[in-house]
């Protein structure tokens, strides 16, 4: 029996690898942007001739958080051999936009990013589920098992949810400052979302299946980090 114990939580540790993964993966490009972005100006200063390509230091931290993100989707497929559907398309709507931020130096379209990108996953969510289909299903199915009402609570909550992140982007970035902007969506949006993600445990333990474990806080806050970046 006393042998048991540390297999057990051995394996407990393993089970929470991959989500630590994936969740210091998401972090990753968001902690880039926001300090070289508090580095720019120092940067541009040092370096005269990136002032050439770099208008502004939030440009030069778009460059560097493109790459970043772009790293963290190949490390993705290299560590865990898989991409999320989430994390892929805000992958490929930060290179789009980040590209147009970069092409007019103009730091507008990096900051509509996360509206656009939040509108987009909110009308997925309840468009579906308008048609009778709770489309996270497809994205967590294979992370959590849950019954129907579960999936249909969980798609309603995250719909709605994704369409708060949007106002509150349109909000900071018409309101404040880009140093500020990129603090809030570093500091702000991200932890508010893993906040919420971790909030859902109780809809996720009660609409399991009875055979199923417990959902992990962990878990949770590494699938919700997932949906914004």
């Amino acid at each position: 029996m006393a042998q048991s114990q540390p297999k057990t939580a051995e394996a407990s540790i393993e089970d929470l690898k991959p989500a630590l993964t994936k969740l210091s993966l998401e972090l990753g490009p968001l902690v880039v942007f926001f300090i070289v972005n508090a580095q720019g100006e120092n940067i541009l200063e040092a370096f005269p001739t990136l002032q050439t390509w770099f208008s502004q230091p939030i440009i030069f931290a778009t460059a560097v958080f493109m790459v970043a993100m772009a790293i963290s989707l190949v490390l993705s497929k290299l560590i865990l051999k898989t991409i999320p559907v989430m994390p892929l398309v805000t992958g490929v709507v930060v290179l789009v936009f980040g590209g147009m931020t970069l092409y007019f130096q103009d730091a507008l379209f990096i900051k509509l990013k996360p509206t656009i990108t939040n509108v987009l996953f909110g009308s997925v969510l309840l468009g579906g589920l308008a048609f009778g289909h709770s489309l996270l299903r497809y994205v967590f199915g294979e992370v959590y098992k849950l019954q129907d009402r579960g999936w249909y609570l969980m798609t309603l909550r995250w719909g709605i949810f994704f369409f708060v992140l949007a106002a509150l982007n349109e909000i900071v970035w018409r309101n404040f400052s880009d140093d500020f902007w990129v603090a809030f969506k570093v500091w702000g949006i991200m932890p508010l979302t893993m906040a919420f993600a971790m909030s859902q445990l109780p809809l996720l333990n009660k609409y399991a299946p009875n055979d199923e474990p417990a959902a992990s806080p962990v878990k949770a806050a590494a699938e919700g980090a997932q949906t914004e970046t």
